[in-house]
């Protein structure tokens, strides 16, 4: 006796469901994964672990989501086949050797007895390296719903940012003393907030929302950016936009009317860009922006510089202890912290090996943003020049792994569209 599910057709369509089942099962561990890293703060993790403390077991030192990515990527990658594009090996490739040459680069570090850096490099850089390599475990849809997620995510940090900036009182717990309220979202710090708000501008121009859904989100988005008071981020966020107004091409337009319509958008969103920027300043907003914008926090940022005068060629060269120089920082230099990713890392690994590490995270994005969208390398440049005011880039930080996330699940364009032809009339 036979039946319908033993025929080809029959066992082909049980593969079928059977696959199905797997990517929706692998969609919800690794966004449950990615959202415990990304949006459970190190002021959460503090109330049960040391970590970010001195002290302290080193398994203490990861956060709990960076445990789960690791758990699951070998558990992804065995489950169900995967198949990469021509588009996807490099990219691949790329997570693979940089996570090897930074497991030689801490083996160095250990060998030479200054170990400190390997858990801000395990939990934000490697970590970040197998989440995009997660995110290659599953098909180009559904990289783009997780995409999708993240961004609402965000969005939603940016819109309680604004509540909080409106109430001056915080939905997550936070332990920095500031001079005056600001808002943290979903965020470890202010900065974050603003940082990431204006770096998802981009990406959500790079969605397939409608223009209208894409129109609120950013408005959303810079709106939260403003009201985390981060002047350098907010800055970023308007040129983001007016570059990707500028740049981002319209294909359901000919060229010649692509050009009208952006010049009539460009000089309407100038018009209402600055009654929203008056409103946000009258609503106390933009409050930082009330004086200079080279301030005490700005020359704090120029001063950290003078630390190579009080330390020789050698502490450059190989590096030293970083507890050290803070120390030198605070006495000499009136400083509370060390707010410079390049000066952290030159003492921690020494100037070659600093280098080497730049090198290492310059190759990793470039070769993410292979023919990626024009809006996700606006986002790109929008984070990196926004994390390298501080010290963003060299603390336990998830925003590298959400860059790395959502390059790769933006990175193929929208179907193509043939440019409509005819006369610009």
């Amino acid at each position: 006796m036979s039946s319908s599910a033993s025929s080809p057709e029959g066992v082909e369509k049980t593969q079928g469901r059977r696959q199905n089942a797997i990517s929706l099962l692998l969609f919800l561990l690794i966004g449950a994964a990615f959202l415990t890293r990304f949006f459970i703060s190190p002021q959460i993790m503090n109330s049960f672990m040391r970590y970010t403390d001195e002290a302290g077991a080193f398994y203490e030192k990861l956060h709990i989501g960076t445990y789960a990515i690791f758990a699951l990527l070998p558990i992804a990658f065995l489950i169900r086949p995967v198949f990469l594009s021509e588009t996807d090996v490099p990219k691949v490739r790329a997570l693979v050797y940089f996570i090897v040459w930074l497991g030689l680069l801490m083996a160095l570090m250990f060998v030479l007895g200054r170990s400190a850096a390997a858990g801000y490099i395990i939990d934000s850089y490697v970590m970040a390296a197998a989440a995009g390599l997660l995110m290659f475990a599953v098909g180009e849809p559904v990289r783009r719903q997780i995409g999708n997620v993240i961004l609402a995510m965000l969005t939603l940090s940016a819109l309680i940012g604004i509540g909080e900036a409106m109430t001056e009182t915080r939905l997550l717990p936070y332990s920095l003393v500031e001079l005056t309220f600001r808002p943290t979202g979903l965020s470890e710090h202010p900065l974050t907030l603003g940082m990431m708000s204006a770096v998802a501008i981009g990406f959500v121009a790079a969605t397939r929302l409608s223009v209208p859904a894409k129109f609120g989100a950013i408005l959303l988005l810079f709106v939260g950016t403003a009201a985390a008071e981060a002047r350098l981020a907010t800055l970023l966020s308007v040129a983001a936009i007016l570059a990707i107004l500028i740049s981002v091409p319209w294909t359901k337009l000919t060229l010649p009317r692509e050009r009208k319509a952006k010049a009539v958008v460009l000089l309407l969103a100038l018009a209402s860009g600055g009654i929203l920027i008056a409103l946000l300043y009258a609503g106390g907003l933009l409050s930082r922006f009330s004086g200079s914008l080279f301030d005490e926090n700005f020359f704090a940022r120029i001063t950290i510089y003078e630390i190579f005068g009080y330390v020789g060629w050698r502490e450059v060269v190989f590096g030293t202890d970083v507890l050290a120089i803070l120390k030198i920082v605070n006495e000499k230099l009136g400083l509370p912290y060390i707010e410079s990713t390049p000066v952290i890392l030159i003492f921690q690994f020494g100037l070659p090996l600093a280098l080497g590490f730049a090198g290492l995270v310059v190759y990793l994005f470039r070769t993410l943003l292979r023919d990626s969208q024009r809006a996700a390398l606006i986002a790109t440049i929008t984070f990196f020049l926004a994390a390298l005011s501080n010290n963003a880039l060299s603390t336990k930080t998830p925003t590298i792994a959400i860059m790395v996330v959502l390059l790769i699940a933006y990175a193929a364009a929208p179907p193509p569209r043939e440019r409509p032809t005819g006369a610009a009339g």
